[in-house]
């Protein structure tokens, strides 16, 4: 027996014990089941999220142990105890193609997205103590972001950039049909880690906040990096288009889906009259300045990478701008009170007499020097997340672990 029939022997039999393909051919290999549940669990949490704020808006938070709170939860645990076990696999296994795509912490070896989505997926079930235990001390929260809440967002971040690692360092790994798949699955991702970065923005993108600076400064917080690390790393000319494409087809889904359940309130006191789930609000248009990033991405890439950056931070926030400020003025007006729109939707807590509220814009800057500074550190901010996500692309790129 020749040594290269003795090698090919030993790869064949430690093949099954291992989630890794160390096939030569992979353009026919089916995707790994470890990345099928490093996006779907990330997607029971944004279904989860979506569910919670619209169960909060309709029915009240009767108890933790409701189906949105498990949807969430069950996101989390999915992705954390499959790095679970792709760490104990790799560690106690023995095929060295596992342990070459892996890195080593405390003594146990596994994939970088691996570790990451296990402290991720513990941070968020140890929110949800937490959050139980602040409900019972201080009541409803009246905003989205509060302690417990952030404690669940740094875990459900940990979670779905966990997820991306693992599917990225695969992606960069196979050839052919099956990086072609894993591609695929990629830009899904990215669109529901889009979504999930817009639930935690949502008290600031309101068509009523759409001529203030804080809407602006909101939506440059973290939404360039995005889209420029997941478009600079996804091999797509359009990828950044396809991701915020994918972030809106999502929102628009729970806005026309979720008003079709019937629903009724269970706390009081009861001010508006309720029938059935209120959606979230109409998604903001990032796709535009999405397709922007994109042409920018594609024509410019070999420039220096601050320069880069200027000009693609400076064109996100002036399309941005160009886009909701008078998409502002059309939500806010009459014409958009229907169910595409969704501007007549009002959780069961809010008065009639405040609704109007919901049709005047609000937070706006005092004096014009007040606007100029707040856009001004949007356009800061913008700029620098732009090189951020232009570095993580890179590094993104050349993952392999």
């Amino acid at each position: 027996m020749n040594d290269s029939t003795e090698v090919a022997l030993m790869a064949q039999s430690a093949a099954p014990t291992i989630p890794y393909s160390a096939a030569r051919d992979q353009s026919r290999a089916p995707v790994p089941w470890y990345i099928w549940c490093s996006l779907l669990g990330p997607g029971s949490i944004v279904f989860g999220l979506y569910w919670d704020i619209s169960w909060h808006m309709s029915i009240g938070r009767d108890t933790f142990w409701t189906p949105a709170h498990l949807a969430i939860q069950l996101g989390g645990i999915l992705v954390a105890l499959t790095g679970v076990y792709l760490i104990f696999s790799t560690t106690f296994g023995s095929n060295p193609a596992a342990k070459a795509a892996s890195i080593r912490v405390w003594g146990f070896r596994g994939p970088l997205g691996a570790f990451l989505a296990c402290w991720g997926g513990v941070v968020m079930v140890t929110s949800a103590p937490f959050d139980n235990w602040w409900h019972n001390s201080f009541g409803l929260d009246v905003a989205i972001v509060s302690p417990p809440h952030m404690v669940l967002g740094v875990g459900i971040l940990a979670v779905a950039i966990g997820a991306l690692l693992l599917l990225v360092s695969s992606m960069n790994r196979a050839e052919g049909l099956a990086q072609t798949r894993l591609r695929r699955m990629y830009f899904l991702l990215g669109g529901v880690i889009l979504s999930l970065h817009w639930v935690l923005l949502s008290e600031y993108t309101g068509g009523d906040q759409m001529h203030s600076p804080t809407f602006y400064r909101a939506l440059s917080l973290a939404m360039p990096i995005i889209l420029i690390a997941l478009s600079r790393a996804g091999g797509y000319r359009w990828g950044a288009t396809v991701i915020a494409a994918i972030y809106t087809a999502f929102v628009l889904g729970q806005l026309w889906l979720l008003p079709l359940f019937p629903a009724t309130p269970k706390l009081g006191p009861v001010f508006t009259k309720i029938t059935h789930m209120v959606p979230l609000e109409f998604p903001t248009l990032i796709i535009v300045p999405a397709i922007a990033l994109d042409f920018l991405l594609n024509r410019y890439a070999q420039k220096n990478k601050w320069t880069l950056a200027v000009m693609l931070g400076t064109a996100y926030l002036a399309v941005l701008m160009l886009v909701h400020w008078p998409l502002g003025d059309f939500l806010i007006s009459p014409a958009a009170r229907n169910w595409v729109f969704g501007q007549n939707y009002f959780p069961y807590m809010e008065s009639p007499s405040e609704y109007h509220f919901n049709w005047e814009f609000v937070d706006l800057a005092p004096t014009t020097g007040a606007f100029l500074y707040g856009i001004g550190v949007a356009l800061v901010t913008s700029v620098i997340g732009s090189r951020i996500g232009l570095a993580a692309g890179d590094a993104l790129r050349g993952l392999r672990r």
